[in-house]
Formats: C-alpha cells, structure tokens, sequence
C-alpha cells in the first residue's frame, strides 16, 4: 500500500468517525425530546393548552381583584375560576396537576409565564387604543353637540366609554333664564361606590363675582346625595359666572361602576326627580374655600 492509500484511507476513517459522532448526539437529542414528552402524565395538559388556560386564569384574578364589589365573596370568586374551567373542559384538580408538574420545571414554566404575561400586555394596549379613540370621539361628539352650560341628568364612569368626568360653564344670561332665586344648587345622588377602596372624587363648583370668586366643593366617597350651594348676589356684588365640575381620578379602572343620577342646577324642584325628594335629605354643608384650581 502507498503513502498516498493510507492517508485516503485515513481521511475516511476520520470522516466516519465525525458522522458517527453527530448521529449519537443527534439520537440522544431525540430520545431526551421523546423522553421528556412521555414523561408527562396524561392528566398533565399540554404547553399550548396550559398557556391558554393561565392566560384565562390571570384575567379571572385581574377582575377578582379590581372589582370587590362584584367578588367580594369567596364564592363568587370559586364561581368565576370553575367558569374558566368548565370554558377549557377541564377540572380544578388537573388544573392542580397540570400547574405542579410545570412548576417543577421551573426553566419551561417560566418562559410559558413570559409568553402568557406578552399576551395579557398586547391585549392590554390593544384595549388601551381602543379607549383612548372612544374618548376622542366621545369628546368630539360632545363637543360639537352640546353647549359649554349642557349639564346631563346622569353620568357614568363605564368601561364602554371611559370618562373621568365632567364640566358646565354658565355666563350672565344663561343664569339669568336657568336660575330664578337667589339660592342654587349643584347636587347630584351617587351609587357604586365601593366600600374599599374610597375613590378620588371630587365636585367643584365655582362661583364668579365681579369682585371675588368663591369656590364650593365636595369630596365624594359615599352612596349619597350631594348638594353644593351658591347665591345669585352677595353684598354689593352680583354673580358673572358659574363654572362647575365633577372630576374622578382612576387610573386603574377601579371605580368605573360609579354613577350620578338626578344632576341638576337651580333648585331640586327643577330637577327630573320629585320635589319631596330633597327635602328628606339632611342638610349638606360644603367647605367654602379660595384659591382652588378646578382643573
């Protein structure tokens, strides 16, 4: 045999030897991926069934806990979660199961757990987008449809169209045809309001004078009616302008159950309600004070 054999013969020996080598590895890639997959119970679901399953799970905790009133009891609570069950087909002790055996693989549960938490923060801008267009046309609409004085007769915070309030401007005249006595009132009856956590809420009413500005105002933290009150004339100074306002804070949606009913300026008996309606109602007494910015 020539030199010139032997070295070809050892060039494929160490060929084989190279091709022989990444078969193993590639055998064992495959028995450990066939391994892994048998090793699963069947009781166990599936990594695309269990993400959608935690990505239900994590809306059901989100609306348990945004919103007390609704799931205040545990079983309200247990009555959502086996929903979500029954909307995956399955029951709470493969839920169990299912969530302890990924657990146990700490390294495959969490990239599941950055998967679901990417989704829930799509979804969430999609939704965010959505709102902030409603309110832009909502804003528009009124707008173009209702004077800087329309006062409605109820108001809600809602989901369908965010709104942290709302706002009136009245001049001389319009004073002048909506207000016929010397004493007014802003008032307004509030339901929805939960019992924990109080909501940043707040009425204003500012009352311009030729020669001062006197600002009224309310913070509303229970189901009640509220009235804050004004007059047309004080001692040698007559009313220019009324500026009122009811402004909500909530930036994590908390409160969009709240609503007002029965708005009303002038007098109760102007009103939508009966004229009686007020007249049980004890006297409130809001703080006076200067130098209150509304906005």
């Amino acid at each position: 045999m020539t030199a010139k054999s032997r070295n070809n013969l050892k060039k494929r020996s160490f060929v084989n030897h190279r091709i022989t080598a990444y078969l193993l590895v590639l055998t064992s890639v495959m028995l450990g991926v066939l391994i892994s997959s048998c090793s699963r119970p069947k009781e166990v679901l599936g990594r695309k069934d269990m993400e959608k399953l935690m990505y239900d799970i994590y809306i059901a905790e989100a609306m348990i806990e945004n919103d007390y009133n609704e799931f205040g009891s545990p079983e309200k609570k247990e009555a959502l979660i086996r929903g979500v069950f029954r909307k995956h087909g399955i029951t709470q002790a493969q839920w169990d199961t299912s969530l302890s055996w990924y657990s146990d693989r700490i390294d495959l549960y969490m990239k599941m757990n950055d998967s679901v938490k990417a989704r829930l923060q799509r979804s969430y801008m999609a939704s965010d987008e959505l709102m902030r267009r409603q309110l832009q046309q909502e804003q528009s609409l009124t707008a173009r449809y209702y004077p800087p004085s329309h006062i409605p007769n109820c108001y809600a915070f809602d989901e369908t169209h965010p709104k942290n309030g709302f706002r009136f401007r009245l001049d001389t005249a319009e004073i002048s045809q909506r207000i016929n006595e010397n004493e007014f009132s802003f008032g307004f009856e509030v339901i929805g309001i939960p019992a924990s956590p109080k909501p940043d809420l707040r009425a204003v009413l500012m009352l311009e004078y030729n020669d001062t500005v006197v600002y009224r105002y309310e913070v509303v933290a229970e189901n009640r009616e509220y009235l804050l009150q004004g007059e047309k004339y004080l001692p040698d100074d007559t009313i220019r302008n009324i500026t009122g306002f009811v402004r909500l804070q909530d930036t994590t949606g908390l409160f969009r159950r709240i609503r007002l009913l029965n708005i009303f300026l002038g007098n109760p008996d102007d009103s939508l309600q009966q004229a009686d309606r007020f007249k049980q109602i004890p006297p409130v007494h809001p703080r006076e004070i200067k130098g209150l910015d509304p906005d």
